[in-house]
C-alpha cells in the first residue's frame, strides 16, 4: 500500500518567515532552496513538481520536508561538513602575510612553518603550507 503524498501545512507567521529567509542575503543557497520547497508543498505542490520546478531529484525534496516537519526552522540548516576541522585558521594567515610584508627577505616554506610553529603553536607540512599560500595568496 503507497504512502500518502508529502504535504507541509504552514501558519501565516510561518510562511512569512520562509518567505523572508529566502530572499535573505545573509542565508546559504541551499537552506533558501529548501525554503522554497517547503512554501511550495504548503500552496499543494507534490514533490515530483517540486523537484522537476527546483531541478533537483525527488529524494532532496523528501529529505528537505522530512527535515521541516521533524526540526522546523531549524531543520532549514546547512549540517556540518564531514572530515577533520582545520588545523589553521584565517589569523595564523595574517601574521605570515605581515611577516612577508615587514621583513624583506624571501622565505622558504620551510621557515614558515617554523614561523607558524614557534609563534603561533601551528604544525603544518611544508607542502600543506604552500597549498594553503598558494589559494590565499
Amino acid at each position: 500500500m503507497p504512502s500518502p503524498p508529502l504535504r507541509v501545512f504552514l501558519t501565516k507567521a510561518q510562511d512569512q518567515k520562509l518567505l523572508e529567509l529566502s530572499k535573505s542575503a545573509t542565508v546559504s543557497q541551499k537552506a533558501k532552496e529548501r525554503a522554497n520547497m517547503i512554501r511550495l508543498s504548503a500552496i499543494g505542490w507534490k514533490v515530483e513538481k517540486i523537484a522537476q520546478y527546483l531541478r533537483v531529484s525527488k529524494l532532496v525534496v523528501r529529505n528537505s520536508l522530512h527535515r521541516w516537519l521533524d526540526k522546523g526552522f531549524i531543520g532549514l540548516e546547512d549540517t556540518p561538513k564531514p572530515g577533520r576541522k582545520r588545523k589553521w585558521q584565517a589569523e595564523d594567515l595574517a601574521v605570515i602575510e605581515v611577516k612577508l610584508e615587514t621583513e624583506q627577505r624571501a622565505y622558504s616554506s620551510r621557515q614558515l612553518c617554523e614561523v607558524l610553529a614557534t609563534s603561533r603553536k601551528i604544525q603544518l607540512s611544508e607542502r600543506h603550507l604552500r597549498r594553503i599560500l598558494k589559494k590565499k595568496l
